[in-house]
C-alpha cells in the first residue's frame, strides 16, 4: 500500500526579546545633547530635547524617561541596552540609527523617521506612534506589543522574526517588504493599505484571512460581485 506523503508545517520562529538589566544610573547633568556625544549609564528624566542635534550620539545603559524629543536630530545615533519610557515628540529623526537591546514603552510620537535604521532585539510596547517611517529599515527580533501604529510605512524594509502582539495596525504600507517569520496572528486590528501581496513569510490567522480577502482580491485584480 502506497503511503500518503505528508508535509510538516514549519512553525513561525518567535522573536528574541532584549534582556535589559540597567545598572545603577547617574543623573544626566549636561546642558543638552551634542553631536557624537557619548552617554553611558545615565538617567535622563523629564528633559526637553526638542530641536537638539545629537547626530551620531551613543546611548548605552541609559534610561530616558518622560523626555520631549520634538524635531530632535538623532541620525546615525546608536542606542544599546537602553530603555525609553513615556517619551513624546513629533518629527524625531532617527534615520539610519542603530537600536540593539532597546525597550520603548508608552511612547506618544508622530512622524518618527527610522528609515534605513537597524533594529535588533527591540520591544515597542504601549502608547501610540503615528506615521512611523521604517522605509528600507532592517528589523530582526522586534516585538510591537499593545501599541497603536497609525499609517506606518515599512516600504522596502526587511523584517525577520517580528511579532505584532495585541496592537493596532492601521493603514500599514508593506510595499516592497521582505518578510521571514513575521507573526501577525495576535494583532488586535490589522489593516493593510498597500503591499498585501508582500505577506509571503508572514503568518496570519484564519479570521484575518477572511478580513483581508477583499484586499487580496483587489491586489490580484479579482472583481467580487454578488
Amino acid at each position: 500500500m502506497a503511503r500518503k506523503a505528508t508535509t510538516a508545517r514549519k512553525a513561525t520562529t518567535g522573536a528574541r526579546r532584549p534582556a535589559l538589566r540597567l545598572p545603577a544610573l547617574a543623573e544626566f547633568e549636561y546642558g543638552g545633547l551634542e553631536p557624537d556625544g557619548d552617554y553611558d549609564g545615565l538617567r535622563l528624566r523629564g528633559l526637553d530635547f526638542a530641536g537638539q542635534d545629537a547626530r551620531g550620539a551613543r546611548f548605552m545603559d541609559c534610561l530616558v524617561e518622560e523626555c520631549a524629543l520634538d524635531e530632535a536630530a538623532l541620525q546615525h545615533a546608536r542606542l544599546i541596552d537602553t530603555r525609553l519610557s513615556g517619551v513624546r515628540g513629533v518629527g524625531t529623526d532617527l534615520a539610519e540609527a542603530s537600536l540593539r537591546d532597546v525597550e520603548v514603552l508608552d511612547a506618544r510620537m508622530g512622524g518618527v523617521q527610522l528609515h534605513g535604521a537597524v533594529l535588533e532585539r527591540v520591544v515597542i510596547r504601549g502608547g501610540k506612534i503615528d506615521y512611523l517611517n521604517l522605509r528600507k529599515a532592517r528589523l530582526r527580533d522586534v516585538v510591537f506589543e499593545g501599541v497603536v501604529l497609525a499609517e506606518p510605512d515599512f516600504g522596502g524594509a526587511v523584517l525577520e522574526r517580528v511579532e505584532f502582539v495585541d496592537c493596532t495596525l492601521k493603514a500599514a504600507d508593506f510595499t516592497g517588504v521582505t518578510m521571514k517569520d513575521v507573526d501577525l496572528r495576535r494583532c488586535g486590528e490589522l489593516e493593510i493599505a498597500r503591499g498585501v501581496e508582500r505577506l509571503a513569510g508572514a503568518t496570519i490567522s484564519p479570521s484575518q484571512l477572511l478580513d483581508l480577502a477583499p484586499v487580496f482580491a483587489a491586489a490580484i485584480g479579482v472583481r467580487v460581485e454578488s
